[in-house]
């Protein structure tokens, strides 16, 4: 009996860790490789300023003034505080007259979080990107701004708190061009994994046959 409760207490104490071990709280849009670098952004950032960074990447059709901040809390039971959470809605209707689409929300859990970045940049370090042309597809550009937001939200961050993380984008085109290998090694083993292999192993067996 008493291993059994151990056990439970135990659970208790390590079920809110892995709930939130994750810095995506959504994702309907990053590949593997890029979730992947999001995550490595979120561990350290929090590692080195106690701070809990979140993506919230939705494909959901908002419409116009639809309020980012409500949105948030659907989200914070699989949170933890100290947070800042950043949401990209490329779907998400700027005005109902243009149809412009695309919102970028930036929610921290308090004024001292918030005062610790420039919203301003962070919004730019997302938008331009999606906003450049180039020859990438729309959903890399969206995939590449969301890595290229959150590595300048964290690096803000840990700024303001005196210090420097490690595995963040230093500069914008270098950033772009990494966070487009990242995108690319994604697409490519999403191609492999689903179109290249099977067809690899038909005509292996084939041959064996």
């Amino acid at each position: 009996m008493n291993k059994v409760k151990a056990r439970f207490s135990l659970l208790a104490l390590l079920l809110p860790l892995l709930l939130n071990a994750t810095s995506i709280l959504r994702n309907d849009i990053l590949n593997n490789a890029a979730s992947q670098y999001v995550e490595q952004i979120g561990d350290e950032l929090f590692a080195k300023t106690g701070i809990h960074g979140y993506v919230i990447a939705t494909n959901e059709h908002f419409p116009e003034r639809f309020n980012l901040v409500a949105y948030s809390k659907r989200y914070e039971a699989n949170a933890s505080k100290p947070y800042v959470m950043l949401i990209f809605a490329p779907n998400a209707i700027i005005t109902a007259k243009s149809q412009r689409k695309g919102r970028v929300g930036i929610i921290p859990s308090s004024k001292e979080i918030a005062s610790m970045y420039d919203r301003g940049d962070i919004l730019d370090a997302t938008i331009d990107v999606v906003a450049s042309v180039d020859k990438n597809k729309v959903e890399d550009k969206h995939a590449i701004g969301i890595v290229q937001g959150f590595s300048e939200l964290a690096d803000q961050i840990a700024a303001a708190k005196g210090v420097t993380l490690e595995h963040t984008i230093k500069e914008t085109r270098q950033g772009i061009w990494v966070v487009q290998v990242i995108v690319l090694i994604g697409a490519a083993l999403v191609f492999w994994m689903f179109i290249f292999r099977p067809i690899f192993i038909r005509i292996r067996d084939g041959k064996k046959a």
